[in-house]
């Protein structure tokens, strides 16, 4: 019996590199050397990433997501290891990589290869794939550390009603699936009417309107949520945190409808609510690792079918403005190599 072929490295790889010139910033795919790759202990052969909003911002020239230029985005990636120079990955061993700054600091997963730290890959659970990895990808992973949060905090199934909010969002309906999956009973927030029917099926008990929450204006309002899982920030949030109901949580891990949080201390000092920050770009290794298991385990590929795209390298341009203008539904895996 023969050992498997040990990966070899190409001479080259294809990426799409976002560009700063005279006349703007912009994006096209490109033939690189591997000199352009960035310094890292390992080397990745990447077959799929996913689309952000962050990633949207990245590709669509937006400012405050790349801190330099050129660059490559795509904040996830997963693929082989094809070296690794600590010796703590073997060759043609699956990784994922989320977070840490990829896509934004350092090149990141819209290319065929890419460099990293060691340090910052998670080995793919066993019985999955790269298509499924980047179907959860960072806002899969982010929703399931926002659940973990939640169950940690004391909200169980039969407390109450979990609000999610952006739910029609890669975010948000990894949540629904996630806490309805878990026996919780789940209120859909979105913006998006026509999307009633799909949150339905992801197991939301019933769907409400995006303005609802930001018309809740007092520091305290009627108790409604044992939980939240907010992806929209500003008005949205304070809303529902003002309607949290005492000793209720809320996950809080975007801002899609704005950074500001104008609300009271109230809640926090007369109903004993939690405020849980959501952090997946530094969050821990064991914390990754019982987060992607966590995955495996209650998000199966059959599951994300309902909520996956997959598209190409190349159409990442025009998707970036789409997602941006809340035009994407669910998860978009990108293949990287079509």
């Amino acid at each position: 019996m023969t050992s498997p072929a040990t990966p070899t490295l190409p001479g080259t790889y294809r990426a799409l590199r976002v560009e700063k010139t005279d006349t703007g910033i912009h994006a096209s795919l490109q033939t690189l050397p591997l000199s352009a790759l960035p310094d890292g202990d390992v080397t990745v052969q990447v077959t799929h990433s996913s689309l952000n909003y962050k990633d949207g911002l990245a590709v669509s020239g937006r400012p405050g997501v790349l801190r330099s230029y050129p660059m490559t985005p795509g904040i996830d990636l997963a693929g082989t290891v094809l070296e690794d120079r600590t010796g703590r990955w073997q060759p043609g061993q699956p990784v994922i990589l989320t977070g840490w700054g990829i896509g934004e600091r350092q090149d990141g997963g819209y290319a065929t290869l890419a460099r990293a730290n060691a340090g910052w890959l998670v080995a793919q659970p066993p019985g999955t794939d790269a298509r499924w990895a980047m179907s959860v990808g960072t806002a899969g992973f982010t929703a399931m550390l926002a659940v973990m949060a939640l169950e940690e905090h004391g909200v169980t199934p039969g407390d109450g009603e979990v609000l999610v909010t952006g739910a029609a969002g890669g975010v948000g309906s990894t949540a629904v699936a996630l806490l309805a999956a878990a026996g919780h009973t789940v209120v859909a927030s979105t913006g998006r009417a026509q999307e009633e029917a799909y949150l339905l099926g992801l197991g939301a008990s019933r769907v409400i309107g995006r303005d609802e929450l930001p018309a809740l204006k007092r520091p305290l309002e009627k108790e409604r949520w044992a939980g939240v899982v907010d992806s929209v920030g500003g008005a949205t949030l304070a809303g529902a945190y003002a309607s949290t109901r005492t000793h209720g949580s809320l996950a809080v891990c975007g801002l899609a409808g704005g950074s500001d949080l104008n609300a009271s201390v109230f809640p926090l000092i007369l109903r004993g609510v939690n405020l849980l920050g959501i952090d997946s770009v530094t969050c821990p290794a064991p914390r990754r690792e019982a987060a992607w298991a966590r995955l495996a385990r209650d998000l199966g590929a059959v599951k994300l079918e309902a909520v996956t795209q997959e598209r190409a390298l190349g159409d990442v341009p025009a998707l970036a403005g789409q997602i941006l203008a809340g035009q994407i539904r669910g998860r978009t895996v990108i293949d990287v190599n079509g």
